[in-house]
């Protein structure tokens, strides 16, 4: 299976689980994606940005994600395999997509500057996985320091066909997104798939403005996969109002340094991670965190019963 050209839904970040001794939990694996599955994921991405992957070695990075890829033979799984130097990548690349990735996740180095640098670096990493390989365009220049206009997004589309999709993390980016559908319509650019990250923060406008769905890890992907069906059905007050109750916890959640600490004690007190541990180095979530993560969750489930947890 390869990324389809029209992608669209939700393909959530799965976070990588681990036991509190820093081993890989793979029963937590397999219920997380059983649980993308059941919630009506069309796709999942793995050792996303939030996934830890910097933590893992080579081999267990190609673990977790043939795990993910066997128990979800029916969905397209991405797999992230940014990396400083184009061998890691390309080994990484190359050992997954012949587990039957359906393509592969690719951010910008930090290092990047000038528009002719970055269209430069991913025609290198093109080359340097294959031309065969489909990949995601992952703009997040929150976190990679790296501003890509809609301009050399479109030079990126242009020259390279193995672009497959973007990943959609501009904040604001709104605009953005109104700017790269105008060139669709004007014949400037190609139709791509955009998915939007930000853990999920714009993503009421972020369909309104054109995009095709979701890519982030939320830590409750159900309710992104019912806001982006009901975007698309025409129901716009009520997908706002969905996702209008969830927004305290979209917030609190996205917090730098502590989000992922919060998404994973959700994930568990949910009952799909057997713990909330991350491999170290580690943020730890304090007790009056917690407190206020179960206020959240409280006050969330007046309006939608899913967060009401044991």
């Amino acid at each position: 299976m390869r990324l389809p050209s029209d992608a669209r839904g939700v393909y959530p970040i799965a976070p990588t689980p681990f036991f509190d001794d820093g081993r890989i939990d793979t029963a937590s694996i397999d219920r997380l994606t059983d649980f993308y599955l059941q919630c009506g994921a069309t796709g999942i991405t793995v050792l996303g940005q939030l996934g830890e992957a910097p933590k893992l070695e080579h081999q267990e990075s190609v673990e977790v994600a043939r795990q993910m890829i066997r128990r979800a033979p029916n969905l397209p799984v991405v797999v992230g395999v940014s990396a400083p130097g184009f061998a890691a990548m390309r080994a990484l690349t190359h050992e997954v997509m012949e587990h039957g990735a359906a393509g592969v996740m690719i951010a910008p180095p930090n290092t990047l500057r000038t528009d002719d640098q970055i269209v430069g670096y991913f025609k290198q990493a093109a080359d340097a996985i294959g031309a065969d390989v489909p990949f995601v365009l992952q703009d997040y220049p929150l976190t990679f320091s790296v501003q890509m206009t809609p301009g050399v997004i479109r030079r990126i589309v242009s020259d390279i066909p193995s672009c497959a999709m973007l990943k959609h993390e501009d904040w604001p980016g709104l605009e953005k997104i109104s700017a790269l559908r105008a060139f669709e319509k004007d014949g400037s650019m190609r139709r791509l798939p955009i998915l939007c990250g930000n853990n999920g923060l714009f993503l009421d406008y972020e369909m309104e403005r054109g995009a095709d769905g979701a890519n982030t890890g939320y830590a409750f992907p159900d309710m992104l996969c019912d806001v982006v069906r009901l975007s698309a059905a025409g129901q716009r007050e009520e997908a706002h109002d969905l996702f209008d109750a969830h927004l305290p916890l979209l917030r609190y959640e996205q917090q730098p340094g502590v989000g992922l600490a919060v998404r994973k004690y959700v994930l568990q007190r949910r009952g799909l991670l057997t713990s909330a541990a991350q491999r170290k180095p580690a943020a730890v979530l304090t007790p009056a965190a917690r407190a206020e993560v179960d206020h959240l969750l409280g006050r969330l489930a007046r309006h939608d019963p899913r967060a009401k947890l044991a």
